[in-house]
């Protein structure tokens, strides 16, 4: 006991149970005493949020465009040059257009003449025009009896000729020409060739026999259906005879017995027969073919005539209407093919490009001429997709320029393109803003732009690091009861964002509410 008394009386010993009791103290607060934790809390405050989108620009013209000519062709005159001041509708440049002027003067001749025929259809037959009509149908009817009435001799000239060059021509070619089995009077090479022209000689006398017969009973009084069938006929008597001097030829070709003297005669012969039968066919094909077509005339004049005895009526009137807008339409197209050889300013302002040049050759949509407006300035911008959805034409702005240093401007956003832009592979909207500018701002000139999205006054709102947001979207908050009181977490919905961290509260929340930004 004294050893024990002794050792509690060292200084070391009252070191170590000093350490063991601070241990177990420091035991017993970490296991056992209640805990506290301390928060950074927040009130729930009413007042205005605006919402606003910060943009970096470029100041450009109003309007700044490059022209060019809509077609090609030769530049003759050119009325401008660079650094020129253009009102909007000045000629800058044009093109040659003397064929274009000529074809719009022969253009308006036809519109012209339609209207004039608009017109007398309008005013309806005049006596002169029947009788003039009458006459006209007269003679291509006088015209369409002669032919009928040389039809005779045309068949009697193609016969003629035809059978010349059968049984004179080509005589020699054969022996017992006109019998059941002419035979060659030379020896071919090729049997093919000697049975054809045996039997198309054949086949010509019998084609010259029923020719000689149709003839017989075919007169200048004949019907003119039966004329015109003999002259069918005749085309196809004349056909099978220069069958026969096609394979006469032929044989000459094939021939192995003749003399170079005999040859050359009858190549001769064939050659004259050939000619005959030739002009023959013309003859009667080109007396069929006039009478066809005298007869197309004939009628047209009749119902030229009946159109007049009657006078005109509602679709006469409407058809012809309808071909004078089809030769003004001809017109405006020439006028516009005339409008587009030149370039005409679409604003007043300077000329900044002047490429076009007497005597060169202008490519259509070939960028010659560039004009910046002088309507002032406007800025564009390039806004993200993720702010886009905030931004509305209309909504006000201000915009500071690097170079004016302490000056704002105010505006508004006048134009979003619909149709993105990608830059380095992030889609982007062309906005335009229009501001009140000073007159010593140039066109490149970087501009700051803060766009007013929203304005929501006498709202709820927190810091937005407040507030939680799940893999769902819901959005929750912590609402703090006090010390050694449970955070209860609740469920909120949100507006708009302003610049300085703070969130609307459009539900979930009273204004004087605390709730936790962060624990300490």
């Amino acid at each position: 006991m004294k050893t024990i008394t002794a050792r509690l009386r060292q200084p070391k010993t009252f070191v170590y149970l000093f350490i063991i009791l601070l241990l177990g103290w420091g035991g017993y607060r970490l296991w056992f005493a209640p805990k506290t934790v301390s928060y950074s809390l927040a009130t729930v405050q009413r007042g205005t949020l605006t919402q606003i989108v910060s943009v970096t620009g470029n100041t450009a013209p109003v309007h700044q465009v490059d022209l060019a000519f809509q077609a090609g062709g030769t530049v003759a005159v050119v009325n401008a040059d660079v650094g020129s001041t253009v009102q909007a509708g000045t000629v800058i440049a044009g093109l040659d257009t003397r064929d274009l002027q000529a074809q719009r003067a022969q253009a308006q001749a036809n519109v012209d003449a339609q209207v004039a025929k608009l017109k007398s259809l309008q005013a309806g037959s005049r006596p002169e025009d029947i009788a003039a009509a009458r006459a006209s149908l007269n003679k291509a009817e006088q015209d369409l009896a002669n032919m009928y009435a040389n039809v005779s001799a045309t068949l009697l000239d193609g016969f003629a000729k035809s059978n010349d060059a059968v049984r004179n021509q080509i005589s020699p070619f054969f022996n017992n020409a006109e019998g059941a089995n002419p035979q060659l009077t030379f020896s071919v090479n090729d049997s093919q060739v000697l049975n054809n022209i045996q039997a198309q000689r054949v086949q010509a006398s019998a084609e010259l026999n029923a020719w000689q017969i149709e003839l017989a009973a075919l007169s200048a009084s004949s019907p003119t259906s039966t004329l015109e069938a003999a002259l069918q006929s005749g085309s196809t008597h004349l056909t099978a005879i220069a069958n026969l001097l096609t394979t006469a030829g032929q044989a000459l070709i094939a021939q192995t017995s003749l003399t170079p003297s005999t040859l050359a005669t009858y190549k001769t012969d064939i050659a004259n027969a050939l000619t005959e039968v030739n002009s023959a066919t013309t003859g009667v094909n080109g007396a069929a073919q006039s009478i066809a077509s005298q007869k197309l005339t004939v009628a047209g004049l009749q119902a030229d005539l009946n159109k007049l005895v009657s006078g005109p009526t509602a679709d006469d009137i409407a058809a012809q209407q309808a071909q004078v807008e089809q030769v003004q339409a001809a017109e405006q197209a020439i006028d516009v093919s005339i409008a587009k050889a030149s370039i005409v300013a679409p604003v007043s302002g300077t000329v900044t490009r002047m490429d076009a040049k007497v005597g060169e050759i202008a490519s259509p949509g070939a960028a010659l001429v560039s004009i910046i407006s002088n309507q002032g300035l406007e800025v564009d911008a390039n806004i993200a997709e993720a702010d886009i959805g905030k931004v509305a034409v209309g909504d006000p702005a201000t915009m500071t320029l690097d170079a004016f240093q302490g000056q704002t401007f105010d505006g508004k956003v006048t134009y979003i393109d619909p149709g993105e832009t990608v830059i380095e592979g992030v889609p982007t909207y062309k906005t335009t803003f229009m501001f009140d500018l000073t007159p010593d701002a140039k066109p490149g000139m970087t501009a700051n732009i803060d766009i007013t999205t929203a304005t929501h006054d006498n709202v709820l709102y927190v810091p937005q690091r407040a507030v939680q947001s799940d893999a769902d979207g819901h959005r929750t908050v912590q609402v703090y009861h006090g010390n050694n009181q449970p955070l209860e977490t609740r469920a909120v919905t949100v507006g708009i964002r302003d610049t300085n961290g703070n969130i609307e509260i459009t539900s979930g929340l009273n204004e004087g509410d605390q709730i936790v930004q962060s624990s300490l």
